[in-house]
């Protein structure tokens, strides 16, 4: 074995111990092999069954670098292609949305309908004559397409495991913020993309395990008295380690503190709770003030309860998902989806997306706070340094939070490993366990990576 591979089994078992090598956020070679171990093989959030409600709607979307048609067929069902014209391999469709019942590819006018088939060729009959069977030129499907409670899934590996088995533990709380009405949720507006100078890991682990963060990265939420003085507000509640990287935080009021029920959900709502969820579903989520969390590797979600209930600042709620979309080791594109209850009134719809804008998306405080943090991570950890080659210098970063020190509970009633607070580094030694062994899998005949 390489050395370079031997790192990587060094970086195991340091994060066994609460450890964690700076130089994993800025290495070329290792990103390359994140996206053939990784991305490659795991299922990606392409959209929500809202966005492209009637027969020829589409959307555009990418699996990392694979650009992806997202589209719904004539007879209602969904499709997913590889957005490139079988011709020349040009960007078939260059558009964000829409309706079409065929697309032609603006390089040479191929065109293909809504089951992919070509059905157009410019000059066909001169150019190729009838030696050329069209069926073998038809778009190629992207190879697993899932839905679950109007999520859509894509994934590059035909053999992997179905999406419910990838979820695991995580569909039961998934369940809670999508499942708990009975039209479900509906993307408000169009997701937001914007660049960040950081790496991908940084912004899941960041959602996935560090509700830490936020008594100081967004202390000016506490000073504008829109998040409350006591340093420990984010900690109350459960962290639970879920299968397959996955984690969730579910963070409730201080003790004492008595807060509305649901997220401050419009208690119209409140009997289709009681319809679509269990006991146990429906006494979490009552208690619940904030749901956030990270569905590996690159998937993840806050949905928070906002205002006082004021006449002034009403109670919202909303679910925003966001996919960081690796661009390099050292860059993301992030997607971000405003969700909420389609049930829910229109008032209280247009108030929970004000809410988001506010906090979250690119003019979003809270947004602002943490991209400026996540990149000084990335800018800091390309030194000669970092990368320790000659472990010389021992750079690693501190995940002991909790390490043998904070015991899981037994009374949680949903799945996972459920542990007693949410300042806790659990979650992100678990996701960062299961990144190095995908990486780890398989890799006596590839080549080396190189650090």
């Amino acid at each position: 074995m390489s050395a370079e591979l031997s790192r990587l089994e060094d970086v195991l078992d340091k994060i066994k111990h609460g450890l964690l090598p700076q130089w994993v956020f800025a290495s070329q070679e290792l990103y390359q092999l994140e996206l053939e171990k990784i991305f490659s093989k795991s299922w990606q959030f392409l959209g929500h069954e809202s966005e492209i409600p009637n027969p020829g709607d589409f959307i555009t979307r990418w699996i990392v670098n694979d650009p992806v048609l997202l589209l719904r067929g004539m007879q209602g069902e969904i499709k997913a292609f590889l957005n490139s014209c079988t011709h020349r391999g040009t960007m078939l469709c260059v558009e964000d949305c829409g309706n079409r019942q065929s697309f032609t590819c603006p390089y040479h006018g191929w065109t293909f309908n809504t089951n992919g088939e070509l059905v157009g060729i410019v000059a066909g009959n001169k150019v190729y004559g009838s030696e050329m069977d069209r069926k073998e030129w038809s778009l190629r499907p992207i190879p697993r397409i899932e839905t679950i409670h109007g999520m859509i899934f894509g994934c590059l590996d035909p053999n992997a495991p179905a999406l419910e088995t990838y979820l695991g533990g995580l569909k039961w709380y998934l369940d809670i913020m999508l499942g708990r009405t009975d039209k479900g949720l509906e993307v408000r507006g169009v997701p937001h993309r914007w660049i960040v100078n950081t790496n991908w890991k940084v912004s899941a682990d960041n959602f996935g395990g560090d509700p830490y963060h936020t008594a100081m990265t967004h202390h000016s939420t506490v000073e504008l008295g829109i998040s409350p003085r006591d340093p420990m507000f984010a900690s109350y509640g459960h962290q639970i380690v879920l299968e397959n990287g996955h984690g969730i935080n579910i963070i409730t009021a201080a003790p004492g503190l008595k807060m509305p029920p649901y997220q401050g959900l419009p208690e119209v709502l409140w009997p289709e709770f009681e319809r679509n969820l269990t006991v146990d579903q429906l006494k979490v989520f009552s208690e619940t003030v904030v749901m956030v969390g990270t569905c590996f590797p690159n998937l993840s979600w806050v949905s928070p309860m906002h205002g006082t209930g004021g006449s002034d600042e009403p109670l919202t709620n909303f679910v925003n998902f966001r996919v960081w979309r690796p661009l390099g080791p050292d860059r993301i594109e992030v997607w971000s989806w405003v969700m909420i209850d389609k049930d829910a009134p229109e008032d209280f719809k247009e108030a929970s997306y004000r809410s988001y804008i506010a906090s979250f998306g690119p003019s979003g405080t809270l947004e602002q706070d943490d991209t400026e943090i996540w990149t000084r991570v990335v800018d800091a950890s390309r030194g000669f340094m970092a990368f320790d080659k000659d472990i010389q210098f021992n750079n690693v970063l501190n995940y002991l939070m909790g390490l043998d020190r904070v015991q899981p509970v037994d009374d949680w009633p949903g799945p996972g490993i459920a542990y007693p607070t949410c300042y806790l580094d659990a979650i992100s030694r678990a996701f960062y366990t299961h990144w190095v062994e995908l990486l780890l899998k398989d890799t006596s005949n590839k080549s080396p990576i190189r650090v």
